[in-house]
């Protein structure tokens, strides 16, 4: 009785909480199971299809989220399109893991670990257990991560040096793109006119716009650290 009145809760997931903390040990469990599993166990082939397997379930679950609310909430087609960073990834990770090619891998690992990982540390969720809306932030957000570190760990794929600025380019296209959109549509995508209302690391970087130029002037050394181990493990 005590766990389930730990477990269900309506209102917004908090930092440390159970219903934080639970999903991430779960995911980590997940996956390393996985990695270790389908070395062992699995042919290449059938490597490939596991993978891709659980990129359509991060992308049909984020699907299936959006297509619920537009039936049964109060969806508003111009500022809830899944166009923030992680779900715009989700929606785009089967292809990645159909195609698997190589400048995929170069934007996508410093996409999920720098973006995501700050999503996972800092939820920003409205509803706990068991709302749609909480399982599909954490599948989309833990599979992503999951799916990345599959490429790293079963098919061994490594970003370069050069790597980290294709993926800052990139990241810049993205967000010309969602300044535009913002201004048609007079939406937030990618946080650019103003910080979540849940508690991020955006709140150190000051208020509008400087929070927006302090993350530009991070996220290449934020990129290079992401780099550093594959750094060290190509010297060893």
């Amino acid at each position: 009785m005590i766990l389930l009145e730990l477990l269900i809760v309506s209102s917004k997931v908090t930092i440390g909480s159970f219903q934080h903390i639970l999903p991430i040990l779960f995911s980590l469990v997940f996956t390393v199971f996985l990695v270790i599993y389908s070395r062992k166990n699995f042919t290449e082939l059938q490597q490939q299809k596991t993978i891709h397997y659980l990129g359509w379930f991060v992308s049909l679950t984020l699907i299936g989220f959006h297509v619920y609310r537009m039936f049964f909430d109060n969806y508003n087609f111009k500022t809830d399109l899944p166009l923030y960073l992680c779900s715009l990834m989700a929606l785009l990770i089967p292809f990645f893991t159909k195609y698997r090619k190589y400048w995929m891998f170069e934007i996508l690992v410093f996409w999920v670990i720098g973006g995501t990982l700050q999503a996972v540390v800092t939820p920003d969720i409205t509803d706990g257990f068991p709302s749609f809306d909480y399982f599909r932030y954490w599948v989309v957000h833990l599979g992503l991560l999951s799916v990345i570190f599959y490429f790293v760990f079963v098919f061994r794929m490594k970003p370069k040096l050069k790597s980290v600025f294709k993926s800052f380019l990139a990241l810049q296209v993205y967000v010309a793109l969602m300044i535009g959109l913002n201004y048609l549509l007079d939406a937030n995508y990618f946080y650019l006119n103003q910080k979540p209302k849940s508690a991020t690391i955006l709140d150190y970087f000051g208020e509008w716009p400087y929070y927006i130029l302090v993350v530009q002037i991070i996220v290449i050394p934020m990129f290079l650290l992401i780099y550093l181990p594959f750094w060290l493990a190509q010297k060893d």
